[in-house]
């Protein structure tokens, strides 16, 4: 197959030095050259077309799915395309909701398709299939994804087992198919047309659970949608190269500064393998607190934070009780509202302590993105330990579609764009606030507009510390995979607060790190909130403004402060 290579994102790269291109890297990639072709003549093995049979697809399929003919590459889709063609051709009624095409997977409200490719996800019931023979009683979702181009990323990538499918029907009918355990996914990565396609079914390596799914009853789910692929639709287009545009502010902030990526707390990462020195930036975003100061920096080992359950010695229990992290002896204190926690530079913390697997990890597990607190501590009294949540609002960080459950903890942002292949996760905001703002799966989203509000949802309310835990993921051959989002969040914080950072490391002088802005601290209703450019006030006038209002009516003292370890 002949596939267009690309050392780097375009020719937007902009920079002042040789030093300033060490800094931030474009992501590489590679164009695919799809064989529409061959695509169509596969299309008509399963019904007879003419030579615009293309065109009567996308038709009959848009009526169902309206974005169809939108990707830009051959969609494959578990659809009976003989049956959706003779009924449309009929004027049948109720092709725009039947779900009856598609062999018992139910279509999701999310399919996207654009000038990268197409992602679309399913539903399949077991209890309604029976012979599938899976223990687990809960509908399933099952991904798909065709690529108009890849992104390439360096090692580590590393997979939990990779190799040839055992079902030997699916290896003939897609040559060179590949079923990957990867990231907690069941996957089945092939080629068909010159693209790469990607099912990938969330699962978990181990003995059959009621609330989870093992991957051994998803491969069968797996291998009964491969078996029912067919093209479904997509149009003919020339793919230019992609683009990002990587100029920095040429101002220097006096305030931000950061440690490079990869350049974690000591001792805070899995099994002490260190972070992900990863310099890339995937994608122009907007930053995904609406105002700053912001501050990128662990949970987990800063104050107030549970060393992620590797022990303290000390109490945790009172304001400011001292205590510290047993893998690294770094004293901590019981107090969110510490100046540590809102203060320069900023940290990395991607591969840092977690229960998650992750392939772009040294160790192979990890912190799967960024935490990142706003710009103060609201304190309910005197005495509290906690943030209060819901002070500062979060957005969108580039335009597209929400991939989200209601209930569920996390929120997706899809993009498909020319430019870019990626999603970004949002974990913390509270599950309720976002069904009812209608933050669920199908809602288009534009780059900026609020979808929430900073809180410190866990497993509960009050179940993690105040702040917004992000990540990104990337189009791959082994499909959508972490990467590290420190440095695309380096450069959307450059472009929010219109300064560039100063990098800087542990042992530099203290006047390297320069304009710590502590914390602000107000005991009055969120309604009023002040509103501040970074720099434009010193911590005593920020603090003096403050208090220079009314204070709230303090509420009663919660009787114990609980705490929780972060969910991310």
């Amino acid at each position: 197959m002949k596939h267009l290579q690309h050392a780097a994102f375009g020719a937007l790269l902009l920079v002042s030095s040789a030093a300033a291109a060490q800094e931030m890297e474009p992501p590489r990639v590679t164009v695919m050259t799809v064989d529409w072709r061959a695509a169509l003549d596969d299309a008509t093995k399963s019904v007879p077309l003419p030579e615009h049979g293309l065109a009567l697809i996308n038709d009959a399929v848009a009526v169902r799915l309206p974005a169809i003919r939108n990707s830009t590459v051959p969609v494959l889709l578990p659809i009976d395309l003989a049956a959706i063609l003779r009924d449309k051709a009929a004027g049948k009624a109720g092709l725009a909701t039947s779900n009856s095409y598609f062999y018992g997977f139910d279509p999701s409200a999310f399919f996207q398709s654009g000038p990268a490719g197409y992602d679309s996800t399913f539903f399949i019931d077991p209890k309604q299939h029976k012979d599938l023979d899976v223990r687990f009683a809960q509908p399933v979702e099952v991904a798909i994804a065709g690529a108009a181009f890849v992104y390439e990323i360096d090692g580590p990538s590393i997979a939990e087992w990779s190799g040839e499918p055992r079902d030997k029907d699916a290896q003939a009918a897609f040559p060179g198919i590949r079923r990957i355990l990867r990231e907690a996914h069941l996957r089945y990565a092939f080629e068909r047309f010159g693209v790469p396609y990607v099912v990938s079914i969330e699962c978990f390596d181990g003995r059959p659970r009621a609330k989870r799914l093992t991957c051994k009853d998803a491969d069968k789910i797996a291998l009964r949608f491969l078996a029912t692929l067919k093209v479904a639709g997509g149009t003919p287009s020339g793919m230019p190269a992609p683009a990002l545009d990587l100029a920095r502010p040429k101002t220097v902030s006096q305030s931000f500064t950061y440690y490079a990526p990869g350049d974690l707390i000591e001792n805070s990462g899995w099994r002490d393998k260190g972070g992900r020195a990863d310099r890339h930036v995937y994608a122009q975003i907007r930053f995904p607190i609406a105002k700053a100061p912001a501050f990128a920096k662990s949970q987990s080992f800063n104050p107030w934070g549970d060393c992620y359950h590797k022990g303290v010695v000390g109490r945790m229990r009172g304001k400011g009780a001292a205590y510290r992290c047993k893998v690294n002896d770094r004293k901590l204190v019981f107090d969110e509202s510490a100046p540590d926690n809102f203060s320069y530079p900023w940290r990395d913390n991607f591969c840092e302590y977690r229960d998650s697997q992750v392939g772009q990890c040294p160790g192979g597990w990890g912190h799967q993105g960024q935490d990142i607190r706003g710009s103060y501590c609201m304190l309910n009294n005197e005495g509290a330990d906690r943030c209060e949540p819901y002070q500062q609002d979060v957005v969108a960080v580039r335009s597209g579609m929400i991939w989200r459950k209601a209930g569920n903890l996390a929120a997706y942002i899809s993009v498909n764009t020319a430019n870019d292949r990626v999603r970004f996760r949002y974990l913390h905001m509270t599950p309720s606030r976002l069904d009812a703002d209608e933050v669920v799966t199908g809602r288009k989203v534009e780059q900026g507009e609020v979808i929430g509000k900073l809180s410190n949802y866990g497993d509960h309310e009050n179940g993690t510390s105040y702040h917004l835990h992000f990540d990104t993921q990337v189009f791959t051959r082994d499909g959508w995979v972490w990467v590290n989002p420190y440095m695309t969040l380096v450069a959307a914080y450059e472009r929010l607060i219109g300064a560039r950072g100063t990098e800087v490391k542990d042992g530099d002088p203290a006047a390297a790190r320069k304009g710590v802005i502590a914390p602000l601290v107000a005991h009055r209703p969120p309604s009023e909130t002040p509103a501040f450019a970074v720099n434009s006030k010193t911590p005593q006038e920020l603090t003096a403004s403050v208090k220079s209002k009314p204070a709230a009516k303090k509420r009663k003292v919660r009787r114990k402060s609980r705490h929780r370890k972060a969910a991310e």
